[in-house]
């Protein structure tokens, strides 16, 4: 029985690092051949930069991301972007694979759904959330990006979790005492959407007649959150858990990249209606439709 279970834990590391090197691998290629350098996990670099040059990292234009995104982007000062950006992807995709072959590798298909590959397109942090879900001294990475974050931390937090964002929060207050209200003036030129808000997004209130199930306050939870581009709704392939859940949602999610690639949204509410149409109204449909017997309670 023991040799069986190490032999377990062999392949969902190895699974797990596969997955890793070649996103990560795929990420810099990408990034590389487009000249996009770190793409959107520069800005966590550039903080960390500043704060190890003792300057403001708030003083550049544009720095949207709180404080905390800045202690993820030390280990990376030195590289070059483009590496640095396909390394964290990469590392994110990993830790998200290991936490979900812990269930069945069926769960691994999740990374075929659109909003994966957007965020691979501009190395984006949601893989590294959803892992965070399953791994409770990671949970500080929802402070990177609360907007996306919460939903998940609000729905999977544990005492583990909270003392290490406690304490990551501990650390950023003595960095920088001004932080918040620094990051808070930076985001008043923000574009987002708010999914509830856009039409049919009120339908995805009906996901509350599931209350009890933990899926449906991560589903509720993500749609009153702002919001701005498709991979921000990738946290959403924590809730289909059957191979044939997944497989459909996946499969239908491609019609937002389709979409976009022939018919460029014009606004942010376009984005949105997209958004809703392909991934949040699926997902809303499976929790409805999901045997009540197999609800994971919220309260637990």
């Amino acid at each position: 029985m023991l040799q069986l279970m190490h032999s377990s834990m062999r392949m969902r590391v190895l699974v797990s690092l596969s997955i890793g090197i070649g996103s990560g691998l795929y990420c810099w290629f990408i990034l590389a051949h487009l000249h996009l350098g770190a793409a959107d996990f520069g800005s966590a670099i550039r903080a960390a930069a500043a704060i190890l040059a003792h300057k403001n990292p708030y003083a550049a234009k544009l720095q949207l991301y709180p404080l905390p995104a800045a202690l993820f982007g030390f280990p990376f000062v030195a590289m070059r972007p483009e590496i640095a950006a396909g390394i964290f992807y990469g590392i994110s995709s990993g830790l998200l694979a290991f936490t979900l072959v812990r269930l069945g590798y069926t769960r691994l298909l999740i990374f075929l759904a659109y909003p994966y590959w957007a965020g691979l397109l501009t190395a984006q942090w949601s893989p590294l959330l959803m892992a965070s879900a399953s791994l409770p001294w990671l949970m500080p990475v929802i402070m990177a990006k609360p907007q996306i974050g919460l939903p998940i931390a609000i729905t999977h937090m544990n005492w583990r979790g909270i003392l290490c964002c406690g304490a990551v929060l501990l650390l950023c207050v003595l960095i920088m005492p001004s932080w918040p209200s620094q990051w808070k003036a930076h985001m008043q030129g923000y574009q987002f959407f708010i999914p509830i808000l856009v039409l049919p997004g009120p339908l995805l209130a009906l996901a509350m007649f599931r209350y009890k199930d933990r899926d449906a306050w991560l589903l509720f939870l993500a749609a009153i959150m702002p919001q701005r581009w498709f991979y921000d709704a990738f946290i959403l392939w924590l809730i289909p858990k059957s191979r044939r859940e997944i497989v459909w949602t996946a499969s239908l999610s491609w019609g937002a990249g389709i979409l976009r690639w022939y018919y460029m949204p014009q606004n942010i509410t376009q984005v949105g209606r997209c958004i809703i149409f392909f991934f949040y109204l699926p997902m809303l449909i499976v929790i409805l439709t999901r045997n009540p017997k197999s609800l994971r309670v919220f309260a637990s």
